[in-house]
């Protein structure tokens, strides 16, 4: 009875929570997936690590290939206050790093938890103690959500669970200073659904139990929680409401404001009721606080997003035209227009070549279009997250506890927040100075005099969009700053930067590869835009002296899908966020900006943020491009057509574009038949170039974003699709397959964690393997997705965005959001099929390997000894104890027993043979060489003491019970 008195109260709470969102005037589908419970998430990280025992390719190995060059999104940086070389670095979806020498090396650690997303964190430096707060506070497009509080003992080594699974996004860990049981948390709570876990939550026992002590409602949270210098049972807290839909962002409310505790976080009073001079209301967004206390006296300080409407200026407007002009200009007005400022305008707005001003005077004074047609014309996307009539960014000062406040500047602080502040929201003071504040939006600003006047300190090498600042109390001027580039430290306040470039954490959305030789990898990544590089990339600081970085960017903004015409591999196809797609030739630098325009008086197409495009396999001056409709150019994005209608459920009331194609793609067997899938859950397909479309959504789960659709290149009517509930918070996997061209889906994957999935491909070899990146790893099947296992030793759990398989090199490109590109081989796992299931043991055939005189030796007297290695890849079908043999012809050179794992794996041979077997080697050289003067007697490494094979072909034979699996390499 209590169970189901529980399953009402939560249908209850979902009903009402829905039903406030829909009075601030936002439509719902009528079904509304649930978001998944905490506790099914803990449980899949479990099962996830269980997994691991009935993998075939786990032990297949990953390489990191960078890039590193430019960092990633920074969520909390930790210092020592013993030591400030030594520090720790929490990435928003990269895990916690930790370094001892200053940034020139980072160790990674919380790699392999439940969550990888990293909130905000504390350490105490004295007993070595991390408490770790999961899941990033910048609500943004990919922030993931964590699961509660983690805590290590042993310096991130290790990590224990500590409870708020349901929190999702931790905005501080507040550690008391003395009572090591008193920990403080500010958690925001879930991003895009209301619930009940969240506010300020206090544990008096070290985290065994916690207590909620401050909550608003279901859509507000705690973003920031700071102490009094001067009294620890002093606390002040902010509280941010916020309700983000995939359609939809409010970023401020009447939930938020200030609030102050006297007691050590027992009871709270709102500082935004009772207090003066600091804005309260609907239009209020994330709050960020500071704290400095000087002789006794503590100064606070709060940075707001205030949402508010700007009042109308009384300063003289800017000379030419803006767009809110033509919003109630009448037509009459609008012919009375210069042609010089209408054209000017036009101009300035990039409007299409073909829209003059005498022709726009045209379009007008015919009626086909309205003056307000000059406005809504811009109106896209990425307009909109500039547009700048919000008040923006402020500053306040109290020095009565927060009674009373005053706004430390005079003007609006222009270009720091623009629209979206709920990216941002930190403020810093230095310790005992007051006067000395900083505050992070895209540039990173500071104020000497107490925040009247405000300067940028955002160097040459400083990275745009920070969040997190440290300031050292002993050494004036030393910086520790984390932004969407990664970690930049300055030792002149401000004035030069060196910038830390070791880790590999970036955020990539997509992947591809061209054929060259060795092939390049290119990738788009958040915050860092598109960038491109070999495949054989070996990270290293070299470059450092040479100044030449293997990878190089090709596009600025937030980098999003590419495409490469294969003929010259010159050029290629890419953009950034709401459909701004280029032409670029990677070899001249010469690019076109060639996205489809919407005709003047028609609404803007409908961009996603990763919009959609496809390079025809069938003939590569053909490309597609998704909006709300598929557009098809036939000469490289010189022109477009719209050869669809709007394969969407229609637009929805919001400020972020929706309704709009998701993913795209041709089969590469049949040239024309399409596929589509969008935001809002609707599956297309063409068989005839477009010419028609038939929605094939029926049997799929309504209101899912459609994350990939991938048309078979082994069969023409099977096609591959997954489906995204992260903007539901719902984490369930949901791969589907067909094998009519849509017509009715099978759900496959079902053994898949509970995470949501991003990308599935099919291998371009074998037809019954599938790879699948979730929000948290790589899967892999051998039998056409009714079984997926845990793919890849050495790979992070980590979101995996997109992949790809190189069909000359039978590597596979992993793009990740939060540890940037691996690479590994798939040339074994291709060949699985069901008589190599069936086998004790296989051997597969081995690559080639350069013989080197310097074997065993030293290439210099301070070198490293050079020691061959050769991998033998096998296949074993359970563990168990192995041989292994190495001839020449029929002569035994070596012989070694080991243990092997089930699957397939790489077992390492350094090339030596028994020093008993020398005399028959060496005669059978002889036997082998043309030339007899060219067999040289047979010497030891000096260092190693051991003797190596010479050129030649090699038998190798792995024995496992009573099997025997042959195979061959050779040494040229």
């Amino acid at each position: 009875m209590r169970h189901w008195l529980q399953v009402f109260t939560l249908l209850l709470f979902f009903q009402t929570a829905f039903t406030q969102v829909n009075n601030r005037g936002k439509a719902l589908p009528l079904k509304v997936p649930p978001f998944t419970p905490g506790t099914e998430r803990l449980k899949a990280g479990d099962e996830k690590e269980k997994s691991k025992e009935r993998s075939l390719v786990l032990n297949i190995p990953f390489t990191s290939i960078g890039p590193t060059v430019f960092g990633g999104r920074v969520s909390d940086i930790e210092v020592s206050p013993m030591n400030p070389n030594h520090f720790y670095v929490g990435y928003a979806s990269g895990g916690l790093w930790e370094t001892k020498n200053n940034g020139h090396t980072l160790e990674p650690h919380f790699q392999n938890e439940s969550v990888i997303t990293v909130g905000d964190f504390a350490v105490n430096w004295y007993t070595n103690t991390i408490w770790l707060g999961t899941g990033e506070v910048n609500s943004s497009r990919s922030s993931y959500a964590g699961n509660g509080i983690y805590k290590s003992t042993d310096g991130g080594k290790s990590w224990v669970h500590k409870g708020l699974d349901e929190t999702h996004h931790i905005g501080r860990v507040l550690l008391h200073p003395t009572d090591t049981n008193t920990i403080w948390v500010a958690a925001l709570g879930h991003l895009y659904s209301p619930n009940f876990e969240r506010g300020i939550f206090k544990t008096s026992d070290g985290g065994n139990t916690w207590k909620k002590v401050l909550y608003v409602d279901s859509n507000t949270g705690a973003v920031d929680l700071i102490l009094d210098p001067s009294n620890p049972d002093i606390l002040y807290a902010s509280t941010w409401e916020r309700s983000r839909r995939a359609w939809n962002f409010e970023e401020g409310g009447s939930g938020s404001g200030i609030w102050k505790s006297v007691d050590g976080g027992e009871n709270w009073q709102n500082l935004s009721v009772v207090g003066k001079g600091f804005p309260s209301g609907e239009g209020i967004g994330r709050i960020g606080l500071a704290a400095t206390s000087v002789a006794g006296t503590t100064t606070l300080f709060a940075v707001v997003d205030n949402q508010n409407r700007r009042p109308p200026s009384d300063e003289v407007p800017d000379e030419g035209l803006k767009k809110k002009d033509f919003e109630k200009m009448t037509s009459a007005n609008f012919l009375q227009l210069k042609n010089k400022d209408l054209e000017k305008y036009l101009k300035e707005n990039d409007f299409p070549e073909e829209y003059t001003a005498e022709k726009v005077k045209e379009m007008v004074e015919r009626g086909d279009i309205q003056p307000i047609a000059l406005k809504s014309y811009l109106e896209t996307g990425n307009n909109q997250l500039f547009d700048t009539e919000v008040i923006g960014t402020e500053v306040y000062r109290s020095t009565d506890g927060g009674l009373n406040w005053q706004r430390t500047h005079e003007d609006f602080l222009d270009d720091v927040y623009y629209t979206y502040g709920y990216y941002f929201g930190q403020i810093r003071v230095a310790q005992g100075n007051p006067e000395k504040l900083y505050i992070f939006g895209v540039p990173v600003i500071k104020s000497d005099d107490g925040g009247k006047t405000w300067e940028s300190i955002n160097g040459d090498n400083v990275h745009v969009d920070h969040h997190d600042l440290w300031i050292n109390p002993n050494n004036e001027g030393h910086l520790i700053l984390g932004n969407d580039g990664g970690i930049n430290i300055s030792y002149d306040d401000g004035e030069n930067w060196f910038k830390v470039q070791h880790p590999a954490v970036g955020q990539f959305y997509y992947v591809n590869v061209d054929m060259a030789e060795p092939y390049n990898v290119y990738g788009g990544t958040q915050d860092n835009g598109v960038w491109k590089g070999p495949s054989n990339y070996k990270p290293g600081t070299r470059w450092q002296m040479t100044g030449d970085y293997p990878y190089e960017t090709v596009l600025g903004g937030d980098g999003m899908q590419i495409m490469i015409d294969t003929r010259s591999n010159d050029i290629i196809y890419t953009g950034f966020q709401f459909g701004n797609y280029f032409r670029i030739n990677t070899r001249t630098g010469k690019r076109k900006y060639i996205s489809p325009k919407h005709k003047l008086g028609e609404s803007p197409y409908r961009f996603n943020w990763q919009t959609p495009i496809h390079l025809s396999v069938h003939n590569q001056d053909i490309l597609y491009i998704g909006s709300q409709k598929v557009h098809r150019s036939m000469d490289q994005g010189e022109n477009w057509k719209e050869i669809s209608f709007d394969l969407t459920q229609g637009g929805r009331d919001g400020d972020v574009p929706f309704a709009t194609l998701t993913a795209l793609h041709e089969s590469p067997l049949k040239f024309g038949l399409l596929y589509t899938g969008s935001d809002d859950g609707l599956v297309y397909v063409s068989k005839d170039g477009g010419n028609t479309w038939e929605n094939i959504s029926n049997g799929l789960p309504e209101d899912y974003w459609v994350s990939r659709i991938q048309a078979s290149s082994h069969e023409e009517g099977t096609v591959y699709l997954c489906l995204n509930g992260y903007r539901w918070d719902n984490f369930k996997p949901l791969v589907y397959k067909s094998e009519n061209y849509g017509k009715s889906w099978s759900k496959i994957g079902k053994d898949l964690p509970l995470e949501t999935v991003n990308v599935i491909k099919e291998d371009p070899e074998n037809p019954k393997v599938l790879y699948v990146g979730t929000d948290h790893g790589l899967y892999l099947s051998l039998d056409g997705g009714k079984d997926f296992m845990l793919f890849g030793k050495d790979l992070p759990y980590v979101p995996v965005h997109d992949l790809v398989i190189h069909p000359k090199a039978k590597e596979i490109i992993v793009g990740t959001h939060g540890r940037s590109i691996y690479k590994a081989s798939v040339k074994e796992v291709q060949q699985m099929v069901d008589s190599i299931f069936k086998k004790e043991i296989f051997a597969f055939k081995m690559d080639k390997i350069r013989y080197r005189e310097s074997w065993g030796n030293k290439p210099y007297t301070w070198g490293e000894v050079s020691k061959p290695e050769v991998k033998i890849p096998v296949y074993s079908k359970s563990d168990g104890p192995i041989s292994i043999m190495i001839f020449a012809d029929d002569y035994l050179l070596f012989e070694a027993n080991d243990t092997i794992q089930k699957g397939i794996q790489y077992l390492d041979y350094d090339l030596s043979f028994d020093s008993t077997h020398k005399e028959i080697y060496f005669n059978w050289l002889l036997d082998q060489a043309k030339d007899k003067d060219e067999v040289t007697e047979i010497k030891p490494g000096k260092e190693t003491g051991k003797f190596y094979l010479r050129k030649g072909k090699y038998k190798v034979e792995v024995k496992k019970e009573d099997e025997i699996s042959i195979t061959t390499f050779t040494i040229e």
